[in-house]
């Protein structure tokens, strides 16, 4: 099989990181760090508490729906500020089931460190969203940090709560989808068992069987 890293890697340049030295070698006998993390840096997972009055933490998560089978979705390259609709997936209908998981390629990863990453980044549109509900989605796994746009609250809540309210997984932030040759892969992408957490990073693969 094939393990492909879908994860951007965690450094003090990422925003929303910190890490620091804690403990040394030389003076304590081992190496530590301290980390800082915002909770939806990065590669990370949403959970429903994080737009939800009432919603579901990390804690809560059901850990089936974020490993197993998922469908690519190869929409590369997506454009700046491109709304997603679902015409946009009508050639992938038949392979989204009730409890598929589908990973949307743009190859907007690449934009990662400029700032048109997060302020101009391809979205879900509240449309998509609701066919994703409709479809009985299990998962979305997208490569910009947001599934909608961040400088639109209006937006950004709908999307968000749409999805979260139809019990669609949220994983954000992917990278190096375009290095998936299959059509069908196991993705997982696991968080941190947060008591009351609404969001966290995770090390999201993807794996290839062998022809």
């Amino acid at each position: 099989m094939r393990i492909i890293d879908l994860s951007l890697p965690v450094d003090n340049r990422m925003p929303g990181v910190r890490i620091t030295p804690c403990r040394s070698l030389d003076q304590d006998g081992w190496n530590a760090t301290t980390l800082e993390l915002y909770s939806h840096a990065g590669t990370h997972m949403d959970a429903p508490k994080h737009f939800l009055p009432k919603g579901a933490s990390l804690h809560d998560q059901d850990l089936h729906a974020l490993v197993g089978p998922a469908v690519l979705i190869d929409l590369a390259p997506a454009k700046p500020g491109q709304l997603l609709v679902p015409s946009d997936l009508a050639r992938w209908s038949e392979a989204i089931l009730p409890g598929t998981r589908l990973l949307l390629r743009t190859d907007w990863y690449r934009r990662y460190g400029t700032d048109e990453y997060r302020s101009q980044l391809p979205r879900i549109s509240v449309e998509l969203a609701r066919w994703l509900v409709d479809r009985r989605v299990a998962l979305i796994g997208v490569e910009p940090p947001s599934v909608a746009d961040v400088n639109n609250l209006a937006e950004l809540t709908e999307v968000h709560r749409t999805l979260f309210r139809g019990g669609v997984v949220i994983v954000e932030g992917l990278a190096h989808l375009d290095r998936i040759e299959q059509p069908v892969v196991q993705f997982v992408a696991l968080p941190l068992n947060i008591v009351g957490g609404d969001g966290c990073p995770v090390r999201a693969i993807a794996i290839e069987s062998d022809p």
